[in-house]
């Protein structure tokens, strides 16, 4: 792993893998740089692929008091230092992280964000004592189960939760817990002003699962609205986690994006 220097002064790490153009993947909550394993050696014949570890996780430091503005120029960061310019693929908060880098560097070339979380009209009703339940188990040194009550409450599929816990980075997602909390709380206290995003030129193409939350379609469908250069591509039947459900269906529509020369 390698490392760049954020704004802030944390060190965020990555890992190098692969030749030819520059793409850097942004993972998601509650995981690390390994979110984007199935992908990797497909990516890494046509680009020269960055994939980081996002502050708090992996090898990545970290810094509080957390804000989700040091995500943003944690990004940025990383295009930054790469020579020429970048694309960009973001899942989840990664692909928030990713669309506000934009606003951040000059230096992204296209965006491919999967279903980057927002609150609209529509919302997820945890449980008020959600997190406190979570917080209790993570006190008491029991960081998988408090992983799985937020996938009970999330109404994550059954079949998908045990998908996930079945890939060799799951561990990874359960070293991760602490940091979920307060990106669920980012993302509750996150304002997307659509004048923000009008000046965006930088081509964008939303992943969007057929069968995801209500949430991240609404999310989706809100910020193609508000960015004039954007479109959506539809994976049919997938949930929120197409990379782990359909990894070659992803492949085959970030390769086909991010090869055209348009």
């Amino acid at each position: 792993m390698q490392h760049v220097t954020s704004r802030d002064g944390t060190a965020i790490a990555y890992e190098r893998t692969g030749s030819g153009p520059a793409l850097v993947l942004v993972h998601g909550t509650g995981i690390d740089h390994t979110y984007w394993d199935p992908l990797v050696p497909a990516l890494a014949r046509h680009f020269t692929v960055y994939a980081m570890d996002r502050r708090g996780r992996g090898q990545s430091g970290d810094a509080l008091p957390y804000a989700a503005e040091h995500e943003f120029q944690d990004v940025a960061a990383l295009v930054d230092a790469i020579p020429g310019t970048v694309d960009v693929l973001g899942h989840s908060y990664g692909a928030l992280c990713a669309l506000e880098a934009t606003l951040l560097t000059p230096r992204i070339h296209k965006l491919a964000l999967n279903e980057p979380p927002m609150y609209t009209s529509t919302d997820i009703s945890y449980p008020e004592d959600t997190l406190d339940r979570y917080d209790a188990l993570l006190r008491a040194g029991e960081a998988e189960r408090s992983l799985l009550l937020l996938y009970e409450v999330g109404q994550t599929p059954a079949d998908e939760v045990r998908l996930l816990r079945s890939q060799p980075n799951w561990q990874a997602r359960v070293a991760a817990a602490p940091t979920i909390p307060r990106e669920i709380l980012a993302v509750r206290d996150y304002t997307a002003d659509p004048a923000r995003f009008r000046s965006v030129s930088t081509p964008i193409l939303f992943l969007l699962g057929g069968e995801t939350l209500p949430i991240y379609t609404a999310a989706t469908q809100a910020l193609h609205h508000w960015l004039p250069h954007s479109r959506i591509v539809v994976l049919p039947g997938q949930p929120h986690d197409a990379v782990v459900t359909a990894p070659d269906l992803v492949t085959r529509e970030v390769l086909r994006y991010f090869l055209d020369a348009a």
